[in-house]
């Protein structure tokens, strides 16, 4: 076993409970992240209002992402177990039309 997978091995638990918290209090934290950036863009003056903007929906964005990545199986070739042989990989895509 390799030294990153010993590493994804160990960080599991707490990704987990990451996420678990994340969907538990998700309204608590966009709060939270919505009255720093008032206070941030009060501070400057408006002067950075664009780009605190900007870096509170993707700290959202990422806490969406965190929330429901909750008992998700990590993908084939993302350090997750590879797909068992004659599984035909991926569904084969519905008929057009």
């Amino acid at each position: 076993m390799g030294l990153l997978d010993t590493l994804k091995a160990k960080l599991a638990p707490a990704k987990d409970k990451v996420s678990g918290l994340a969907k538990e209090h998700g309204d608590k934290i966009d709060q939270g992240l919505d009255k720093v950036a008032k206070t941030v863009d009060e501070k400057t003056k408006g002067k950075y209002s664009d780009k605190i903007q900007t870096g509170t929906g993707k700290a959202k964005d990422a806490l969406d992402r965190i929330a429901k990545d909750e008992g998700t199986p990590p993908s084939p070739g993302a350090g997750g177990t590879p797909p068992s042989p004659g599984s035909g990989g991926t569904p084969p895509s519905p008929p057009a039309g």
